[in-house]
């Protein structure tokens, strides 16, 4: 063989080496399908739900009675005998949420058309709030960061009062659910699913690298890697579900397609528990090729809660996230 011919076909078998191999593309990612509640009565949350909300509308999918969402996200609802557990700190699903076109506004109507909120505790003596800017804006006005008890007592020493106008507010729902009002959408729509996670830096990674997610920029945040993702709590502020104030640092998360997943830190010293049969028992994401995502997630070593099964005319898997929480990737064919 001649040296010409011996260079080329050296090249030839370079290229083709696994090393230099091209990598396949990555998948993408999955958008966000549905919400899995437990009921004991899905006809008559359906009913509280399509009243407090009405651009939402009564739908089935899949055998399950659900409502939509005008961007097409699901809740579906799945019966059961029994009240399910809707303690709110125990699993990694805390609660969900609207976007209405002006958040003061919808909570005014609703509270007029008798819908219950779950008070807001200030930090201050006994006192409570519906929308939390009627309390003390957070550290330096930042919308949904807190105060500290340090920082509220400087408020208060220099007189400063609320701010007031939009904020944030939980309205009561079914089964115990809480369904927060915040932010600006026309029309409403469901916007979010709010989370714990036992560390949100590390489980912002295993979304990241496990599911393709989208992490939302925040500047001069440091890089995460997991040699520094572990971190301890912050201090509690207010307002708060809870008397006693909320750990709101740190704070992470993700997005699918236009809904967002965002995590706080496990706010108890016990381990979050897996969600599965509690209020929020699932979320469920949209992949377009199910069977791709099943050889990259087992070639990841997740851990998978259910193979591939049949769900009304698709097929699904159960995976499990990394504080327990059960997530449903579904087949949607377009």
């Amino acid at each position: 063989m001649t040296r010409r011919k011996l260079a080329a076909a050296a090249a030839f078998a370079l290229l083709g080496s696994p090393a230099l191999a091209q990598s396949p593309a990555p998948l993408p990612p999955p958008t966000f399908h549905h919400l899995m509640l437990n009921s004991t009565d899905p006809q008559a949350a359906i009913a509280f739900y399509v009243k407090a909300f009405p651009s939402t509308r009564r739908t089935t999918w899949a055998g399950y009675p659900a409502i939509q969402s005008p961007t097409n996200v699901l809740i579906l609802f799945n019966k059961v005998a029994t009240p399910p557990d809707s303690n709110p700190l125990s699993t990694a699903f805390w609660h969900f949420g609207w976007n209405p076109p002006d958040q003061r506004a919808k909570v005014d109507q609703l509270q007029a058309q008798g819908y219950k909120f779950a008070p807001l505790w200030t930090g201050i003596g006994d006192g409570s709030v519906v929308i939390s800017s009627d309390t003390f804006p957070g550290a330096g006005g930042v919308y949904g960061l807190g105060e500290t008890k340090e920082q509220l007592a400087d408020n208060i020493a220099k007189g400063n009062k609320p701010t007031g106008g939009p904020g944030f507010a939980y309205l009561m729902g079914p089964d115990g659910a809480l369904i927060e009002e915040a932010g600006k959408s026309d029309p409403e729509r469901f916007n979010h699913v709010h989370m714990w996670q036992d560390q949100p830096y590390c489980a912002q990674l295993w979304y990241q690298t496990h599911l393709n997610a989208a992490v939302p920029a925040r500047p001069n945040a440091p890089a995460r890697t997991e040699a520094n993702c572990n971190v301890t709590r912050g201090v509690l502020t207010w307002p708060s579900l809870t008397r006693n104030g909320m750990y709101r640092d740190p704070v992470a998360g993700v997005s699918f397609s236009d809904v967002s997943m965002g995590w706080y830190m496990n706010q108890t010293d016990k381990p979050l528990v897996a969600t599965q049969g509690h209020l929020m028992d699932s979320v469920g994401l949209g992949v377009s090729d199910l069977d791709a995502w099943v050889a990259k997630l087992k070639a990841e070593k997740v851990t998978f809660l259910k193979e591939v099964f049949k769900i009304g005319d698709t097929r699904a898997v159960m995976i499990e996230g990394p504080s327990h929480e059960a997530i449903e990737l579904v087949e949607v064919k377009s």
